[in-house]
């Protein structure tokens, strides 16, 4: 499908406003500014699976379906629920204190969360 692959972070923008933003602590933000985190996507038509793995080699992983109410999960931590939408190919979520999209681009994963 079109998500699936394994993708590592080439390039972040805004990085410190956005992790202040959700509630990450400075000493994490300091030792996470260089971090190359790889995000992996198992996608099954609207199913997916979506792992975070960071270099201390600790993973964050949510498993949800296009359309449907879905347990999730913030790099904070702090659980929620949350319903994902497919908009103009764009993959969609509000998550507590931001709103996500993530786009296959050129054969990369752009995510962009504000």
């Amino acid at each position: 499908m079109a998500f699936t692959g394994r993708y590592e972070v080439e390039s972040e923008d805004n990085y410190d406003a956005f992790v202040k933003c959700i509630g990450i602590p400075s000493d994490i933000i300091e030792k996470g500014r260089n971090f190359k985190i790889v995000t992996e996507v198992a996608q099954n038509g609207n199913d997916f699976v979506w792992t975070q793995i960071y270099p201390t080699g600790q993973s964050m992983t949510n498993k949800f379906t296009i359309g449907k109410e879905a347990d999730m999960e913030t790099m904070g931590g702090k659980k929620f629920k949350a319903t994902v939408k497919m908009e103009g190919g764009k993959v969609v979520v509000d998550f507590p204190n931001y709103h996500h999209t993530a786009e296959i681009a050129g054969g990369k994963l752009v995510e962009v969360s504000l």
